[in-house]
């Protein structure tokens, strides 16, 4: 088991920066491909972005490309999710999730699922 706890959302103007970051405790994350996803009220859980095992390969979804950089430390963790230019769009709840193989944007291919951090961006 791996239990996933998301702290560093909060209210944020348009323009500025959030950065969320993601525990991990029960296993080493070494093994998993890590993603944030969001959701926003009404509207279904999307992709956000992933990153491979060693952080060879990252993915984002269109709308967040140039904006947002995922990154991990697999010594203390951790995955994180630095997000600046933020748009009122960008408002959800944000979510860190982990596989240990998929769809790195499908989030019925993840495994272990977080609690959410709220991101409220204001314009």
């Amino acid at each position: 088991q791996v239990q996933l706890v998301e702290t560093g959302g909060g209210l944020a103007q348009a323009g500025g920066s959030v950065r969320l970051s993601c525990v991990a405790s029960g296993r080493t994350l070494r093994s998993y491909v890590m993603g944030w996803f969001r959701q926003a009220p009404g509207k279904e859980r999307e992709f956000v972005a992933a990153i491979s095992y060693y952080s060879g390969f990252t993915y984002y979804t269109d709308s967040v490309k140039g904006r947002f950089t995922i990154s991990r430390d697999n010594d203390k963790n951790e995955v994180y999710l630095q997000m600046n230019s933020l748009k009122p769009e960008d408002t959800a709840l944000y979510y860190c999730a982990a596989q240990r193989g998929g769809r790195h944007y499908h989030p019925d291919d993840y495994d272990y699922w977080g609690q959410g951090t709220q991101v409220t961006v204001s314009s």
